[in-house]
């Protein structure tokens, strides 16, 4: 059911929460905390009070937010133990139907990346496909720690834009 920025500016704090809580993978005080930044003009209004939310944040939350995130075509995935979210976004980009070669190559890279920064690879899904993925995983194990949480928590407005205007009409 989609919704309009009228209707989510009627939201008390804890409506506002409960409905949109889903944009940040299993981290609902980023929009919690953007509804005092409300009321909103429009769908880009409230997701920029929802980066400047994450953007202001401590490290520390933001790494929960960032590790708040599946592996890419990780056990969960496999499993089906993933927001339906992450679920359908990650089938989008064909990571449900990998060979067997492609399977054993984001598992190596995603141990690699664990390994290195402590925190899952993360991309928007939905604008890439399996071969794109891989190709960013290989590439960005070469930044620093400090420019992958920037670029992680820059995927992560990506994500929850996409699921923004997927919900709240223009």
């Amino acid at each position: 059911m989609s919704l309009s920025i009228a209707d989510i500016n009627a939201m008390d704090q804890a409506a506002f929460t409960a409905r949109l809580g889903f944009l940040f993978e299993l981290s609902p005080w980023v929009v919690a905390r953007a509804h005092a930044a409300g009321p909103f003009e429009s769908r880009e209004a409230l997701h920029a009070a929802m980066i400047a939310v994450l953007e202001a944040a401590p490290e520390a939350d933001r790494l929960a937010l960032i590790r708040a995130h599946p592996e890419l075509a990780g056990k969960a995935a496999i499993a089906k133990a993933l927001t339906a979210e992450s679920l359908s976004e990650q089938a989008g980009a064909g990571l449900d139907r990998l060979t067997p070669e492609e399977y054993a190559r984001f598992h190596a890279l995603n141990g690699a990346y664990g390994a290195r920064f402590a925190f899952p690879f993360i991309i928007c899904a939905r604008l890439n496909d399996k071969a794109s993925i891989l190709a960013a995983m290989q590439r960005r194990l070469s930044n620093d720690q400090l420019v992958e949480i920037n670029e992680a928590t820059a995927q992560i407005g990506l994500i929850s834009r996409l699921r923004l205007f997927d919900l709240i009409t223009s």
